[in-house]
C-alpha cells in the first residue's frame, strides 16, 4: 500500500453508505435525516459484461422492484442491440457484413454511432469507436503478454472512424457501411452510458423521481437521496480500493470514471490495460490512472471519460467542456 495522499479519505463507517459500492464508486447516505415514507430498494444484477447496481427511493418496495425490473430490461435491450460479442446484435451484424454493403441498424444504434463519431472527430481520433479488431487483439482479460509489434502496428494510426458511414436508405431506415475492411465497431466506450440513460428513462416512466443507476463505473443520480439531499458519490482510489480520492454531489446528473485498474494484465513490470490509444494501437501510456467526468447524460460522461483518459489535465478539461456543454472533469488521479 502506498503512502496516503492528502486528498484521500478513509471510507466512512458502512452505516453511512448505501450497499452500492461495486467498482469505481461508493454512495454516501446519511440515515440521520431520512424523511418519513422514504425507503431505499436496492438490487444488483449482471448485465453488459459487468454488474448493474440500482437503488430506488420509494415508499412501496414492491412497486420499486417493478420499476427496477423495467430499468434492467432497458439495460439488457441495449446489450442485445449494441454488444460486439453477439452475432445477432446491430454491431455484430455490421461487423460481419458492413464491409460488403449497407447494413440496417436500429435508430438508437445509429444515434449512438453518430455521437461516437462526433467525439472521435472532436478529439482528433483520441477516441475511436471502430477499434474492435485491435481490442480483440489485445484481449487484456486473457492475455499474459503483449501481442507482436507487427500485429499492433497493423492497427496503429488508421483513423478507422473516418471510414465508417452512418446513412439512410430511401425508406428512411438507418444503415452503416464500412469503407475499410479492418474496421470493426466497438461501442464499449459509450454504449454502457447510453444503457444507463435508457434505464433512467424507464424509471421515470414508472414515476420514479429519486434513484441511482450504476453500471460498471457509469452512474446516473436521479433526483435526491432518501434524506432529501443531493446524492454524494465517492470515487475510489485507483491504488487502494478502501479509500476515496474525491467526492461529488449530484442531482439529475451523470458521473463516469475511466481507468486502467479494472481490466489489465502486467508483463515485464508494465501494466497493459483495455483503453487503447488509436495512434499507437496499444494501451495508452499515462502517469495517471483514472479520470472522473460529470455530465447531463451518462452517455456523454462515458464517452468523455474514454476520450480524455491519458490526456494532460488542461487538454482533458478543454476537450470535455467544448465538445459537450456542461461536461466537467471532476477528478484526475
Amino acid at each position: 500500500m502506498g503512502e496516503r495522499n492528502d486528498d484521500q479519505q478513509s471510507l466512512p463507517d458502512r452505516r453511512h453508505f448505501l450497499t452500492l459500492g461495486i467498482g469505481a464508486f461508493v454512495v454516501a447516505s446519511l440515515p440521520r435525516a431520512i424523511q418519513p415514507g422514504r425507503r431505499v430498494v436496492r438490487r444488483t444484477a449482471p448485465v453488459m459484461g459487468t454488474i448493474a447496481e440500482l437503488a430506488v427511493v420509494h415508499h412501496n418496495p414492491r412497486y420499486a422492484q417493478g420499476a427496477i425490473d423495467a430499468a434492467l430490461d432497458a439495460l439488457r435491450w441495449v446489450d442485445r442491440t449494441m454488444s460486439r460479442f453477439r452475432g445477432d446484435s446491430d454491431v455484430g451484424r455490421a461487423n460481419r457484413l458492413a464491409a460488403g454493403g449497407p447494413v440496417i441498424v436500429s435508430q438508437p444504434t445509429a444515434d449512438v454511432l453518430v455521437e461516437a463519431l462526433r467525439w472521435a472527430d472532436a478529439s482528433g481520433g483520441a477516441f475511436d469507436p471502430c477499434l474492435a479488431n485491435a481490442v480483440a487483439l489485445w484481449n487484456v482479460e486473457r492475455r499474459v503478454a503483449p501481442p507482436s509489434e507487427v500485429d499492433v502496428r497493423h492497427y496503429a494510426n488508421r483513423r478507422f472512424y473516418q471510414w465508417l458511414e452512418v446513412d439512410r436508405l430511401a425508406n428512411g431506415a438507418p444503415v452503416v457501411v464500412f469503407r475499410d475492411r479492418d474496421l470493426a465497431i466497438d461501442l464499449g466506450g459509450i454504449a454502457k452510458g447510453y444503457g444507463v440513460d435508457r434505464a433512467v428513462d424507464a424509471l421515470r416512466e414508472w414515476g420514479i423521481r429519486n434513484a441511482l443507476v450504476n453500471v460498471g463505473g457509469d452512474l446516473y443520480a436521479l433526483g435526491v437521496s432518501q434524506d432529501g439531499d443531493p446524492w454524494e458519490i465517492g470515487v475510489r482510489s485507483s491504488s487502494d480500493r478502501d479509500r476515496i480520492t474525491h467526492t461529488v454531489k449530484v442531482t439529475n446528473r451523470a458521473v463516469a470514471t475511466s481507468g486502467d485498474y479494472e481490466q489489465f494484465f502486467e508483463h515485464a513490470g508494465r501494466r497493459y490495460h483495455h483503453l487503447l490509444d488509436p495512434l499507437t494501437g496499444a494501451p495508452r501510456r499515462s502517469p495517471l490512472h483514472s479520470v472522473t467526468v460529470s455530465a447531463d447524460s451518462c452517455m456523454t460522461a462515458d464517452v468523455a471519460g474514454t476520450a480524455v483518459f491519458g490526456c494532460p489535465a488542461d487538454r482533458a478539461r478543454q476537450l470535455a467542456s467544448t465538445t459537450s456543454t456542461g461536461t466537467r472533469i471532476e477528478h484526475i488521479g
